[in-house]
């Protein structure tokens, strides 16, 4: 069987194509899946460059989001059957309720083997089953990123006629997109250009504001009336976090996703301002499977398709890794098997 991980050195350059790696075979309560795509997210390269922790059992299969279908099942399954489709949780012991220590360090890709693999071995509870109308390469992408929006849109409250800001177009914003937008909410997005920023237009967006021409966007907000703002799905972390603030609502909500822009280019977090105005901050680390599968029927009754910008070969896996980490692209990065 055929893996890609990290050996000895954390870099792109320095991953390996284990060919050799073992076969699993399911024991009680598990489910062995025949792997057929892979999503990328930003976690997978602090990972791999070694940026998250280096305090990690090496070797290591990379990567945290896969879809494919059921190989193989041990003894005592039943939630499941070989044949059926399925995708991979992030977290496969967060099931329901509230997140634990245990339930984090369970996920898959750093302190637990991730799914960069032909074949991986997973509880029968960590699993659910794929929407029918989606491609598995699309299933693929939802793991982390629209399981992340979907907690945090729900976590805020998220109703009809709400107005929601999304930051840039990476899998966390667009999905918060297009769930808020099938919510019948209002959506405000900030992107890095203008070609991106009608792209967000077709996809539901109300307004786009361009922060490379309007460095200043929550100004840019205020003046052209188009805030203060319900929720904002904050990705930028201290670049963006005190802009977050001006641009949300007295008692709104703000749910704390990423550390992505430059920090450089925000101040300490203004804590005033968070306490003048009321705003709840929410952090949010993915979310369990009594969550994915909610969304799973949303995405369902409204035939939301994921963004998908590229698909790779499985061969080509560092290729994908360096063009994600470029920023180039809208939506998400898929290698396929």
């Amino acid at each position: 069987m055929r893996a890609w991980q990290i050996t000895d050195t954390f870099s792109i350059d320095s991953l390996k194509l284990n060919t050799a790696a073992a076969e699993p075979q399911p024991g009680p309560g598990q489910v062995t899946v025949r792997v057929r795509a892979v999503s990328l997210n930003f976690r997978d390269l602090l990972v791999i460059k070694g940026l998250y922790t280096k305090k990690l059992p090496l070797p290591l299969t990379i990567c945290s989001d896969a879809a494919g279908e059921i190989a193989a099942v041990g003894a005592g399954v039943t939630r499941v059957k070989p044949g059926d489709r399925v995708c991979g949780l992030f977290m496969p012991a967060w099931i329901a309720g509230g997140c634990s220590d245990g339930a984090a360090r369970s996920a898959q890709g750093a302190f637990a083997p991730g799914v960069l693999a032909e074949q991986i071995l997973l509880s029968e509870e960590a699993v659910t089953p794929t929407s029918a109308h989606l491609s598995d390469a699309e299933a693929a992408t939802l793991p982390c990123a629209a399981v992340t929006a979907w907690n945090a849109l729900m976590q805020g409250g998220l109703k009809a006629g709400d107005t929601v800001l999304v930051q840039g177009t990476g899998g966390v914003s667009i999905f918060a997109l297009q769930l808020a937008r099938a919510a019948g909410a209002r959506v405000i997005a900030t992107t890095s250009s203008d070609e991106k920023a009608a792209r967000l237009k077709e996809l539901g967006a109300a307004h786009v504001i361009n922060y490379k021409a309007n460095p200043e966007w929550d100004e840019a907000m205020r003046k052209g009336g188009l805030g203060p703002v319900d929720q904002v799905i904050e990705i930028g972390g201290q670049g963006t976090f005190n802009r977050s603030l001006k641009a949300v609502r007295m008692g709104g909500y703000v749910a704390l996703i990423g550390n992505r822009a430059d920090a450089a280019l925000g101040d300490a977090p203004n804590l005033t301002t968070a306490l003048m105005k009321g705003v709840r901050i929410q952090g949010i680390f993915v979310g369990s499977r009594e969550m994915f599968e909610a969304m799973n029927r949303a995405i369902a009754l409204h035939a939301i398709r994921p963004v998908t910008d590229r698909v790779f070969a499985f061969e080509d896996a560092a290729d994908a890794l360096r063009y994600f980490e470029t920023g180039a692209h809208f939506g998400k990065v898929v290698i396929a098997l």
